[in-house]
């Protein structure tokens, strides 16, 4: 049996339709599409765990059994062969709508955000003027920016919902925008931010849990000793599915509690020249090589096997 005729029995056994309406779902539901990429990138870090590392992998239960214990908050349990030690990797993948959050359609948001983190930008020189080099890169990387691009957008509920005081240049830039279409803005930011992720797009991860009375969290964000490693895969930043590790003990604590992350981490950026060739650059808690990341794990952070919860189902039996 070749890949499309199990695909094509799966559907139908699964789905109970044919390919084509299949196909035709998928491609109309976000959410759909949101749950099977978060699914694939689960295989292939535990592929990569298992090929690449040479890991003992098993999945954690979803469905918990009784009350779940704080350090098996993630998706995989692993070990290495001999080794009696299980920890805890968790899952995440970077945010789709970094860019447009930020606001980088708009020059100022943009050179703003990469002074905020030139940290991470590698052609920063910070002995030097910072925020001349950024101004001189998007002048030469990103040139609509000095003319066609300057003025600044501003989201169709602001537009209108905007009571200007006085005539400063924001109220004038609105009012030029005032008789646009939701449509029309959103195709203009569009168009902006499409401009920008030609030269560079940000790698940024988001962290949120409940705050249930069993979890011990104080706020909306895991504890940092839920898991031992979160591995972000960045394909929607980058060409190919593409992990970056980190020990959570290593990122910087939430300012409201420092047993808790932050709720985002910008963890670098992803920048392209004018051949297409890319240049990956994060900061330095984030690592390519997950053996540079379990060198930081101890015994002591390691979880009780006897607490173990191991899911063994499977979907589909291609046996039946």
């Amino acid at each position: 049996m070749d890949i499309f005729e199990k695909i094509t029995r799966f559907v139908q056994k699964v789905f109970k339709t044919n390919l084509e309406i299949f196909l035709e779902a998928l491609k109309l539901s976000p959410n759909a599409q949101g749950y099977v990429s978060g699914s694939i990138t689960e295989l292939l870090l535990k592929k990569k765990l298992e090929e690449e590392y040479g890991l003992e992998v098993r999945r954690i239960r979803e469905k918990w059994e009784g009350r779940k214990p704080a350090r098996h908050h993630g998706d995989f349990y692993f070990r290495a062969p001999g080794s009696p030690y299980w920890y805890v990797i968790e899952s995440k993948g970077v945010k789709s709508n970094s860019e447009k959050w930020h606001r980088m359609y708009n020059f100022e948001n943009l050179k703003n955000f990469l002074i905020a983190h030139a940290s991470k930008v590698p052609w920063i020189d910070r002995h030097q003027d910072v925020e001349q080099q950024v101004v001189n890169w998007i002048y030469r990387n990103l040139p609509k920016f000095r003319e066609e691009y300057a003025p600044n957008l501003y989201e169709y509920e602001e537009v209108q919902q905007y009571r200007a005081r006085r005539e400063t240049e924001k109220a004038l830039r609105i009012a030029a925008l005032i008789g646009y279409t939701r449509d029309e803005i959103n195709d203009m930011i569009q168009e902006r931010l499409n401009y920008v992720m030609s030269r560079v797009k940000v790698l940024e991860t988001h962290f949120v849990s409940g705050t249930s009375g069993t979890s011990g969290r104080t706020q909306a964000t895991p504890r940092k000793d839920e898991f031992n490693i979160v591995a972000v895969d960045i394909v929607l930043r980058y060409p190919e599915h593409k992990f970056l590790f980190a020990n959570p003990r290593n990122l910087e604590s939430s300012g409201d509690d420092p047993e808790h992350l932050q709720q985002n981490y910008v963890i670098g950026f992803v920048f392209t020249d004018e051949q297409g060739s890319i240049t990956l650059s994060i900061s330095e808690e984030w690592c390519e090589d997950l053996r540079d990341v379990l060198d930081t794990l101890t015994p002591e952070d390691s979880v009780r096997e006897e607490e173990m919860q191991i899911d063994t189902r499977y979907l589909v039996n291609e046996d039946e």
